[in-house]
């Protein structure tokens, strides 16, 4: 369980000659399931994600999990305690191979077998991609199933992923949303995922809405999906993915 109390993140605003308060005094708890955060761009939903995997320290309130103070515990040693975070740019690191990072994910030496089953999982041939480097020649998409098959060799009690769909391409997003249900039904911990595709949203155990740093709503799918359809409309700067047949919400919330 992951329990957030009265948690703020400030910033220096130098144009200002001020602090900006990016994430201000929520608390929130989730239990074990499949959450989704939304919200407008700018609200604050990936330094939330940040705070909770440890990349960034709130500057207030306590962060906790499963009963423990992780406050100020870094990056590693969150993901020692089973926090596994997916960036929403995935990390290119030259000299390791595919093979590598899924090793190295997984906690153990890894048999051919099982690379192929979190490639395949994500939609990568792993006679492919065991051997590559993660380095330049791989395309964004790649990198990003890359980094979706190393939440999966993890099985972690927790796994963040900002924006997962982003650079999935021609992959079937559908394939996507299975990927996600899958880790949940292995990890039997919680799911969170920042997300505009209504799709994503539409299989979340529970919506969260995040607004200029604030939870503005909370609750079921069924609760919380039909208002923000009804306060959704096209956007030109947040384009329909075509590639993917599935449109992107933009919210209109004060």
């Amino acid at each position: 369980m992951l329990e957030l109390r009265n948690v703020s993140y400030l910033v220096d605003d130098s144009d200002a000659g001020s602090q900006k308060e990016i994430i201000k005094d929520i608390s929130l708890t989730i239990e074990d399931g499949f959450v989704a955060i939304t919200g407008p761009n700018g609200g604050g939903k990936s330094t939330l994600a940040k705070l909770i995997a440890g990349i960034i320290t709130p500057t207030g309130g306590q962060i906790l999990f499963n009963g423990e103070d992780i406050t100020n515990l870094s990056v590693t040693e969150r993901a020692k305690k089973g926090v596994t975070y997916a960036f929403q740019q995935p990390v290119r690191f030259k000299g390791l191979t595919v093979k590598d990072l899924l090793t190295i994910a997984a906690g153990k030496n890894v048999s051919f077998n099982e690379v192929c089953g979190f490639l395949s999982e994500v939609g990568l041939c792993a006679k492919d991609y065991i051997d590559r480097e993660v380095n330049a020649s791989l395309s964004g998409g790649e990198l990003k199933r890359i980094e979706i098959a190393m939440a999966i060799a993890r099985k972690t009690p927790l796994t963040l992923f900002d924006e997962p769909e982003a650079g999935i391409d021609l992959w079937s997003f559908q394939n996507l949303i299975h990927v996600f249900e899958n880790i949940h039904n292995k990890s039997g911990g919680s799911i969170i995922i920042i997300s505009h595709q209504e799709r994503i949203l539409n299989i979340a155990d529970r919506i969260i809405v995040l607004a200029n740093g604030e939870i503005k709503d909370s609750g079921t799918k069924e609760e919380v999906l039909p208002k923000l359809l009804a306060g959704a409309a096209p956007s030109p700067a947040i384009p329909t993915d075509s590639s993917l047949g599935c449109p992107t919400l933009l919210n209109k919330m004060q």
